[in-house]
């Protein structure tokens, strides 16, 4: 067997990548390989079409294991994570039913959010009946004006359950920024209040209490370097504002958690965890933390390394949830989740299909929890730790990550997170990414299934929109006495065509866009499939046709059907005879016609009086947004 091996390898000599770059460049007949196959990510790195070996070499994270420092490989040996539910609590009772019902289908993580004007312990022991602190993650969260009760309350709790409290796992979530990067509504005594909450949580050494919601400005639509970066800079003045007021370095550390979203960029979302524990490691081992006696992972100066671990909660993006066909909102969050886990997060929330529209169904939140179970039980993604270590295109892109987060990290370390925030800077920067996502769907340079592409043409949602399960934040906060800062932008990517298509809806009329296709059998067809979508889009009804032998046979077709907008679906070579002589027909009727395409004779067709083209370059919200101004 080894003499076949190694007269296999002697069969097949090594390649340079310079050998492999002059094979491209011959298939490529001239074209620039870097302007034809290296693309440019949003994260402002070049990424090229194939990667080898020699592009890795070097990296100290492959001489790594899973659990070692600076974790790049993960903070475990192992790939276990927490399959959380969220629980809005209303009534204590019902949620500690709904809480023991999901335990025995698999949930072994809880993110209870509380009412801030029923905390008591009565309540909490109510809550939590039935429910082992010492076997299921749990998480607290409050209006930020009662987090400290909060704390309080779960600690003397799990203390008087006489428990090991180094098998009690969890967090008391306060999160000092919060209220600034939602409402505008600064906090400014948030050192005070952090300072006090890591204190009182300090029985509980597993239970983490200061939260850096990295998944906010996930959600606000940034882009994977700023959702890092800027989370960074967020954790490290935590960080760095708990050892000014004498709170040790290693504890301080160890009572930071991170909460990050995953969007549908499947590799970079991978690389961001791996990149995120990276850099946080290397930002908590520069205040050199003394190794506590009973800590084990001690570094040859001292450091303990344990604190330098990185713990991460994921949660499926909600800024590429769709209120028009929702389930397909599975699908973004299956991937999402599989990003997650790949990248070895701590815990991991996904989103039900239906929340953008709805409060969660039963049936919604269960397939959230199944889409987990499916990786952990069917997948068997916990079985295996750090599977992407070695590739030679996600290490590069962890790398590539790494140095653009780190980069805007130090931009932003010249002011301070906290700084930044009250000058607008963070927010301007995400709002700034925000728009130009907007813009990028609105010309389909960026695509969401179902939204702007390939949407479900008969589909009503206007009644099944539930405005009051939608709404956003507990209510808390006064802006009296207060200058407003600046905030995120709150809008989802989908919201603008959601608008327009909902409108259509309300209006009561439902404009028919009609294919008149004719000529060149390729052309039309592919004209027509692209035009249905197009307009399909608004929710118009389209009404497609196999061809016309005559344009007076289309357009008396048309007329038949009640069209109010007629797309004219040809060749480039064709239009000149075909568009004038739709025209023609059409000049002194209602109905609108529209040429597909964008052909060469389109300023002599506009000259003669087509108006209305659709190409693959037009801005397809305002396109629409015109007709809808024309037609409803």
């Amino acid at each position: 067997m080894s003499n076949q091996r190694e007269k296999l390898f002697t069969d097949f000599p090594p390649v340079s990548t310079d050998e492999w770059i002059e094979v491209v460049t011959n298939d490529l007949k001239g074209a620039d390989f870097q302007k034809k196959l290296v693309w440019r990510t949003k994260e402002g790195f070049n990424v090229k079409p194939f990667y080898r070996a020699d592009d890795i070499d070097g990296f100290k994270a492959l001489e790594n294991l899973p659990g070692q420092f600076p974790y790049v490989r993960g903070t475990k040996k192992d790939n276990n994570w927490y399959v959380r539910q969220e629980i809005k609590v209303v009534d204590f009772a019902d949620a500690n039913k709904k809480a023991l019902v999901l335990l025995e289908k698999g949930v072994n993580s809880f993110g209870f959010k509380l009412p801030k004007h029923q905390l008591s312990s009565e309540n909490l022991a109510i809550l939590l009946n039935g429910i082992a602190p010492d076997k299921v993650e749990l998480n607290f969260s409050t209006c930020i004006s009662k987090t400290i009760d909060l704390a309080k309350l779960v600690v003397d709790y799990i203390k008087g359950q006489n428990l090991d409290v180094m098998k009690c796992y969890g967090s008391v979530e306060f999160d000092p920024f919060r209220k600034i990067l939602k409402k505008g509504i600064d906090e400014p005594e948030w050192v005070e209040k952090a300072v006090e909450i890591v204190k009182i949580t300090s029985p509980l050494p597993r239970f983490r209490s200061i939260i850096v919601t990295g998944n906010m400005l996930n959600d606000a639509g940034a882009y994977s370097y700023q959702e890092l970066g800027f989370s960074l800079s967020y954790g490290n003045q935590v960080l760095s504002k708990l050892i000014e007021n004498g709170i040790e370095p290693s504890t301080a550390a160890k009572k930071i958690k991170f909460k990050f979203g995953v969007g549908s960029n499947y590799f970079m979302e991978i690389a961001k965890f791996r990149a995120a524990r990276w850099l946080w490691a290397e930002v908590v081992n520069a205040y050199k933390p003394p190794c506590p006696h009973d800590c084990d992972n001690k570094a040859d100066d001292g450091t303990c390394r344990c604190a330098a671990k990185m713990n991460v909660h994921a949660i499926t993006s909600a800024f590429n949830q769709s209120l028009y066909d929702p389930y397909v909102n599975m699908l973004r969050s299956q991937t999402e989740a599989m990003s997650a886990t790949l990248g070895s997060v701590d815990s991991l929330t996904v989103r039900p299909f239906d929340e953008a529209f709805e409060a969660p169904t039963e049936f919604a939140e269960r397939i959230a929890v199944n889409q987990q179970l499916l990786l952990k039980e069917e997948a068997h993604f916990d079985k295996v730790t750090d599977p992407s270590s070695g590739s030679y295109y996600i290490e590069t892109l962890t790398r590539s990550l790494a140095e653009q987060a780190w980069k805007l990290f130090i931009d932003t370390e010249e002011a301070g997170f906290y700084n930044s925030l009250k000058s607008g800077l963070v927010q301007d920067a995400i709002n700034k990414t925000a728009e130009e996502r907007f813009n990028a769907l609105a010309n389909r340079r960026e695509i969401l299934l179902g939204t702007n592409q390939y949407p479900n043409f008969n589909e009503i949602m206007s009644d099944k929109i539930d405005e009051s399960a939608t709404g956003s934040g507990c209510g808390c906060g006064n802006t009296q006495g207060s200058t407003p800062l600046k905030s995120l932008n709150k809008n989802r990517l989908a919201d603008q065509f959601n608008e327009l298509r909902l409108a259509t809806e309300k209006s009561g009329k439902r404009p028919k866009v009609f294919m008149l296709t004719i000529g060149n059998l390729a052309m039309r067809l592919a004209r027509s499939q692209f035009s249905s979508n197009f307009f399909a889009s608004a929710g118009y009804e389209i009404i497609d046709n196999l061809g016309f032998k005559t344009v007076e046979e289309g357009v008396k077709a048309a007329k038949e059907k009640g069209a109010d907008v007629i797309v004219l679906c040809s060749s480039d070579d064709e239009y000149p005879q075909y568009a004038p002589e739709t025209y023609e027909m059409l000049k002194d009727s209602n109905e609108l016609l529209v040429v597909a395409g964008a052909p060469a004779c389109m300023d002599e067709l506009k000259a003669q009086g087509v108006e209305h083209f659709i190409n693959v370059k037009s801005n397809v919200l305002e396109t629409l947004k015109m007709f809808n101004d024309r037609l409803l």
